[in-house]
């Protein structure tokens, strides 16, 4: 239930979808409530405006990004690594038949490179369906595992975890999959901007892993206005649901905290 609301309800809630509607209302409104329709307009318009060309996804995206540092190896043994789905594109990898990552695809980059430097550890994609209907949907974990040599790595030497539709099933699913022992290192694979919420989720499932973050999208100190306003809402779209993400999964019990850290 908490997989299909949260679909729907991210659908509803999005800012540029609120946005939009809210110009298109304020269109409709205007027909008989002139000054009423053209000031929802023009408030629309502009917060997309704001939303798009301004650093507000990026002061969104910052706290995110910076609560967990970037890995240093430190010299201690890694057992193992897991990378988390969310950069494979799986309806247009089936359909052309390679490998289409999207805009966090470096989960995928870092998956080949680790696996690569530390050719001994256990190497775990977590990975199923984020679709709605289940229906002849393709996992990511089926892809990757049709494609992972062309990030270098043999397709058998990879665990594939392909039921997870969620962070929280993430977490849940690979902790009961490999059973990691006490003491031992593994790394946790996503996007800088999710790694809170990752955390949180596989403290909550028992599995003790280090944060390995990847796919950032703004510099330690510097806000960046964006070139076109489509690029400004995808961002904004993103960090605002990590956010919403975040209170969500605490008030569900998934995680501990709201914004878990180191």
């Amino acid at each position: 239930m908490f997989f299909v609301l949260s679909k729907v309800l991210w659908f509803l809630t999005a800012p540029s979808n609120l946005l939009l509607l809210l110009v298109l209302a304020g269109a409709g409104l205007g027909l008989r409530w002139q000054r009423l329709g053209l000031g929802l307009c023009a408030a629309g318009a502009f917060v997309l405006l704001v939303g798009g060309i301004s650093p507000l996804a990026g002061l969104l995206f910052a706290p995110l990004e910076n609560r967990f540092p970037r890995f240093r190896d430190d010299g201690t043994p890694v057992a193992g690594i897991v990378v988390l789905g969310g950069g494979v594109e799986t309806g247009l990898s089936a359909a052309r038949g390679q490998l289409v990552l999207n805009d966090a695809g470096e989960r995928m980059v870092a998956l080949g490179d680790l696996a690569r430097r530390y050719p001994q550890a256990t190497l775990v994609f977590a990975g199923g369906s984020g679709r709605l209907t289940g229906d002849g949907a393709v996992s990511e974990a089926a892809v990757l595992r049709r494609h992972a040599a062309s990030l270098g790595v043999a397709p058998e030497r990879i665990t594939y975890e392909d039921r997870s539709r969620n962070t929280r099933e993430n977490a849940a699913f690979s902790a009961a999959l490999v059973k990691p022992k006490p003491g031992e290192r593994w790394l946790l694979v996503t996007s800088a901007w999710h790694m809170p919420r990752a955390i949180g989720c596989f403290r909550q499932a028992g599995f003790t892993v280090t944060a390995y973050p990847v796919d950032y999208r703004t510099a330690p100190r510097l806000l960046a206005f964006h070139a076109t306003v489509g690029d400004g809402l995808f961002d904004f779209d993103i960090a605002s649901r990590e956010w919403l993400g975040l209170v969500a999964y605490r008030a569900s019990g998934y995680t501990e905290t709201v914004f878990p850290g180191p």
